[in-house]
């Protein structure tokens, strides 16, 4: 293998020694770089600049040159309220409730998905049988397509699903979870906890994993509870990855869409739909096609996510220096 690759990289090298004379010693190194900087320009900083574009114009034509210049107009449609806390005050009530929606899909999913997943981490932790097992069954959902998961779960909780069967053979009366508006966003959360714990309970365990055993060993010398060294041990300690799978978990849950909107539909209502829900609606799925007001919201929506992105390289680094 090696006397065929020799020749091959001499023959190689010819012309590469030749653009290493002509364009100096520091260049080559962005001629292997252009194809890729040409890629992420195309499929990355070119849709941005599109975007950008279209939600500084109106109307629904799909031509730049066809669409009027409207400078913030969008932009101040989208944020003209009389009380942000009121969705049916705003101009665009339909944007207001997706991201009412949206913060308290957030809060909900996130504050209970760290909690469970601090919980099963600790569990995973320990030294218990079978643990290696445990530890995949936790992982397993992460692995599946957000589709699919929807599917499975509506598959369970609609009028016919698995649910209502058995319910109906306990002799109690069945429901229709996914009819009911706080049912179903109660469900969406759980479905959104349950598909994505086993990654930010992997994160914890890591965590975990990382903590000194002799720093324990010392606390058991001291007498010290088990509830004792998990509050003065583990969750100091613990608390720099906390931080991150909490910022992870957050960014993730702002954009989260695939596994609700096949799971309801946004509905009942627009009881679960979220602020994505809303941007591809708008732009894509409703008639006519508001490219505008999609393109502002998404804008609005970046804004949001590159805070968290600031808020998450703040804390990598102040954990790398400390």
């Amino acid at each position: 293998m090696l006397a065929i690759l020799t020749p091959l990289m001499r023959v190689i090298e010819i012309p590469m020694t030749f653009l290493e004379k002509r364009l100096g010693m520091k260049n080559p190194a962005w001629l292997f770089l252009l194809p890729n900087l040409l890629l992420f320009g195309i499929f990355a900083l070119l849709p941005v600049a599109l975007n950008l574009a279209y939600a500084v114009t109106g109307s629904d034509a799909i031509l730049l040159a066809d669409r009027p210049y409207v400078g913030g107009d969008n932009f101040s449609a989208l944020l003209q309220c009389d009380s942000y806390l009121d969705p049916n005050s705003c101009k665009d009530d339909l944007f207001w409730r997706a991201v009412h929606n949206t913060l308290l899909f957030v809060v909900l999913q996130v504050g209970l998905m760290v909690t469970f997943s601090l919980c099963t981490a600790l569990i995973l932790n320990r030294d218990i049988r079978a643990r290696g097992f445990f530890r995949a069954v936790f992982f397993f959902p992460v692995l599946l397509s957000p589709v699919v998961v929807a599917l499975i779960w509506k598959w369970i909780l609609q009028r016919e699903g698995i649910l209502n069967a058995w319910i109906d053979g306990m002799g109690w009366q069945t429901f229709n979870w996914l009819l009911d508006r706080n049912w179903a966003f109660g469900w969406s959360v759980f479905l959104s906890i349950w598909a994505h714990m086993g990654f930010y309970t992997l994160i914890l365990l890591a965590g975990l994993q990382a903590i000194p055993r002799d720093v324990y060993e010392a606390a058991k010398m001291d007498r010290a509870t088990p509830w004792r060294a998990f509050r003065r041990i583990t969750l100091p300690l613990l608390m720099p990855t906390m931080l991150v799978v909490l910022v992870l978990a957050t960014i993730k849950g702002v954009q989260t869409f695939e596994e609700v909107y096949a799971f309801t539909g946004g509905g009942p209502g627009t009881a679960t739909t979220m602020i994505i829900q809303y941007i591809y609606e708008t732009g894509f799925a409703g008639a006519p096609r508001l490219f505008g007001p999609a393109s502002a919201a998404s804008l609005l929506l970046a804004a949001v996510l590159v805070v968290l992105t600031v808020v998450q390289l703040w804390l990598n680094r102040n954990n790398v220096d400390g």
